[in-house]
């Protein structure tokens, strides 16, 4: 073979080389591959919750037709003195007495509830514990804290303490809580409620009134505790419809009163409680709860 063919087939073989080299080349890529955008539905672990249901609160009538719950009422927690009128010490309770009150509530099978456990009950029908009542505190004294709070601590019972805040702080004739005690019960799992500023009559307040008796002490309260404030007791116990109208406005859900009975158009409005007096024995107190509140009552 001459060099001129050598050169020739070997050109050829050259060629054949790069062609098979080419090939494998472009089988070992991968194809391009072009995906349409596609929307996923969410799984429902994570599909948006839904709104919560709106409950609707029971008419009048229907609240009234409900069995009343004891709610107990408080002032002072001291022992008498001389200077102490007869009237006084319907207000103001021995320490013994006291704590035989609330050694009888959990001898005797109760369970302390909280406001907003009695709203639910009334407004809506939820259930409640066996045997409850509402143990509540009028008027910021500190012996409440002092000595109330310490003696439901013993029986795991909550109470309900409606504060005066023009009093806050203040120790002279009298020793009152201070911020800090306030922010303790709350903490603790009690309720704290409005009772105005300094104790005036609701049905008599007019104009800016309320601003100084509700609205400024409403804010403070809800400073203190971090919470809102959703529930009031009328100062005497006293109440009229502008009263109910105005607590409305300010977004209370209820209101406790010292009457024998209720509104009519408002029961949620005229909670009745009843003094726990200082004369009462715990027998007379547990005699007095069964006959106010064992049965219905407009």
């Amino acid at each position: 073979m001459n060099v001129f063919m050598r050169k020739i087939l070997l050109g050829w073989a050259f060629l054949a080389s790069l062609s098979i080299v080419a090939c494998q080349s472009s089988e070992s890529k991968t194809p391009t591959q072009t995906t349409a955008k596609t929307t996923v539905s969410p799984t429902s672990s994570e599909k948006e919750p839904a709104a919560p249901k709106v409950r609707k609160i029971a008419d009048a009538a229907t609240i009234l037709a409900r069995k009343q719950v004891p709610v107990l009422c408080y002032h002072q927690i001291r022992d008498w003195t001389a200077k102490d009128s007869k009237s006084a010490k319907d207000y103001i309770i021995p320490v013994q007495t006291f704590k035989e009150h609330i050694k009888m509530l959990a001898d005797s099978g109760y369970h302390s509830i909280q406001p907003d456990q009695l709203y639910d009950y009334l407004a809506y029908g939820d259930p409640l514990p066996p045997n409850p009542v509402m143990i509540t505190f009028d008027d910021t004294d500190y012996d409440q804290f002092e000595v109330g709070n310490k003696e439901l601590k013993k029986y795991g019972f909550k109470g309900v303490y409606f504060i005066m805040t023009v009093s806050i702080g203040k120790n002279g004739k009298y020793r009152y809580m201070s911020t800090s005690d306030i922010k303790q019960l709350s903490d603790e799992g009690n309720t704290i409620g409005s009772h105005t500023y300094d104790h005036q009559n609701v049905k008599k307040l007019t104009g800016d009134d309320w601003v100084k008796q509700i609205d400024k002490p409403t804010q403070k309260l809800e400073e203190i505790t971090g919470k809102k404030i959703n529930h009031f007791a009328y100062p005497f116990g006293l109440w009229n419809e502008n009263a109910i109208v105005e607590l409305k406005k300010r977004g209370f859900k209820d209101a406790y009163s010292l009457s024998t009975s209720r509104d009519q158009k408002d029961p949620l409005f005229t909670i009745r409680r009843i003094i726990a007096s200082g004369y009462w024995s715990a027998h007379t107190l547990h005699n007095s709860m069964i006959n106010s509140f064992a049965q219905a009552r407009n």
